[in-house]
């Protein structure tokens, strides 16, 4: 199988190395398809970039050369040394990287196990890829499955049983920091949807005084009457952070938007009490350098792993139930890969049929055009017929040699015998 997948995720790199190659908007950094697809081996493309996972998914023709080339991409957009490079990334070849690519969709592989975004993550980044261009009939088909594999584990698991976000993960460690969110003053810094999912998650535990940071004033408005919360003006973030308990920060931004002098400021107003920051943005919204001041805690992304470790435990056997579907999904898409290499030859022959019973009925004489349409089509459809139940065996057994076994033999004796090759 010529399918590869080349990544990074949580587990296997920091956060200051994903966000290198984040999706945040950034007017000097390149569309990654037309550069992948740009790429010779390269055939089929797919660029998947989360807050937690940064993942390349491509069908190629030669291996080893494919393979260099996008760790290159990956050096040169991530500006990241060629041998720190080999200690972050996985490699996932042919039905491994199909597997690898259910459980992500799955939200196996997630930092929080069942969380439902990631499919829709997936989706988009299927769809920047269909729009470029960049996909055919192996991807295609591949995420097309995928999306139902995931579909499947949700519905016959309890995977997504009490279902968690990043955003649920944030809350529930402002939770564990106070006790009870009731009486605590609440920034959320962006309206989007890890915001909305926050805001919705501090509802449900207790917090009622919620204020709402974004660029556009509108939608912070919105967010705040659904919520029943407060809008700040961004222009006023600093003076935000003088008088709230807890930020929650998650913009699109492509830089700090609370720095280290902000923080200090905040917490000199303040009277230096204790001061909690959760960025959950990548790349990050909050200077690290803030971190470091004397009350100030700073949590970001990858800080959210002790808190999540209990659901993971608690969803165990649930993975081991979808892991089985995967496993059953994985075999049957390998099937339908297996026949691609017998596709053309099924093509070839049923052309070459068809081919032979045009020629014979324009031989044939006038005697069939002096039938009405009607009787022409009948004719037509009994030949068809015919054809169709000629091709049935040897089309049936290519397929089942294909999946079986090693169909080359066979594909190699179709095409001498019936000269498909001119």
């Amino acid at each position: 199988m010529s399918l590869v997948i080349i990544g990074m995720n949580h587990r296997t790199a920091p956060l200051q190395i994903r966000e290198r190659l984040s999706p945040a908007p950034c007017g000097d950094r390149q569309n990654p398809l037309p550069l992948l697809i740009a790429i010779s081996d390269v055939r089929e493309a797919l660029y998947l970039a989360t807050c937690n996972r940064v993942e390349i998914l491509a069908d190629i023709c030669e291996s080893n050369r494919a393979v260099s080339a996008i760790q290159e991409f990956l050096i040169r957009e991530g500006q990241i040394c060629a041998d720190e490079l080999q200690g972050y990334i996985y490699i996932h070849y042919g039905s491994d990287a199909v597997r690898h690519l259910f459980r992500v969709a799955s939200s196996l592989d997630s930092l929080v196990m069942g969380e439902p975004q990631i499919l829709g993550q997936l989706k988009e980044a299927y769809r920047q890829a269909v729009e470029g261009r960049a996909t055919g009939v192996v991807l295609n088909k591949l995420l097309h499955h995928a999306f139902r594999v995931a579909k499947r584990v949700r519905t016959e698991t309890g995977i997504a049983s009490h279902a968690v976000s990043v955003s649920f993960a944030a809350v529930g460690l402002a939770k564990k920091i106070f006790g009870s969110l009731e009486g605590k003053t609440i920034l959320l810094v962006g309206a989007g949807e890890m915001s909305e999912l926050a805001a919705r998650h501090l509802m449900n535990h207790g917090a009622d005084k919620v204020r709402i940071a974004n660029r556009t004033y509108k939608r912070a408005l919105q967010m705040a009457e659904e919520f029943h919360g407060m809008a700040v003006p961004f222009e006023n973030l600093s003076e935000s952070l003088r008088s709230v308990d807890i930020v929650i920060s998650s913009t699109g931004a492509p830089g700090y938007v609370i720095d280290r002098d902000m923080v200090a400021e905040a917490l000199r107003r303040r009277m230096n009490r204790l001061f909690f920051l959760i960025d959950i943005a990548v790349p990050r919204d909050i200077d690290p350098a803030a971190g470091q001041i004397d009350n100030v805690y700073l949590y970001n992304i990858d800080d959210l792993q002790d808190f999540v470790d209990e659901n993971r435990q608690k969803r165990q056997e649930e993975a081991r139930k979808a892991a089985l579907i995967i496993d059953e999904e994985v075999e049957a898409y390998q099937s339908w890969f297996d026949t691609l290499k017998v596709v053309p030859t099924i093509v070839s022959l049923r052309e070459k049929l068809e081919g032979i019973v045009r020629g014979e009925l324009e031989r044939s004489g006038s005697w069939i055009q002096q039938m009405n349409d009607g009787e022409r089509q009948r004719i037509e459809n009994l030949i068809g017929a015919i054809v169709n139940k000629i091709l049935h065996d040897p089309i049936t057994g290519l397929k089942e040699e294909s999946r079986d076994h090693d169909a080359i033999p066979y594909v190699a004796t179709i095409r001498r015998l019936f000269r498909l090759d001119g």
